[in-house]
């Protein structure tokens, strides 16, 4: 997912390379019938980029997850979420 957001900022002029994108992955499991299960899976990603860059940030955060390959594959079955924050 972050590498489809950070294409998709690319594309737009948004620097997103050379570790100015990172993210951190956490998810939740539940046992089912003895099982462990991932139910959910939340990506907090960081930009280093100015507050100038917070409204065409928004929009692509906004759209970006059906273009993912990643997400389009398991979104039905695991419960996705993704954030970001500016780090200016």
């Amino acid at each position: 997912m972050m590498g489809t957001f950070g294409g998709a900022l690319e594309a737009r002029k948004i620097d997103a390379s050379n570790g100015k994108l990172t993210a951190d992955v956490t998810g939740e499991v539940e046992t089912e019938d003895g099982v462990l299960v991932i139910r959910r899976i939340h990506v907090a990603m960081k930009l280093a980029a100015g507050e100038e860059a917070r409204g065409t940030v928004e929009r692509v955060h906004g759209m970006y997850a059906m273009s993912c390959p990643l997400y389009r594959t398991l979104h039905k079955a695991i419960a996705l979420t993704s954030s970001y924050e500016l780090a200016g």
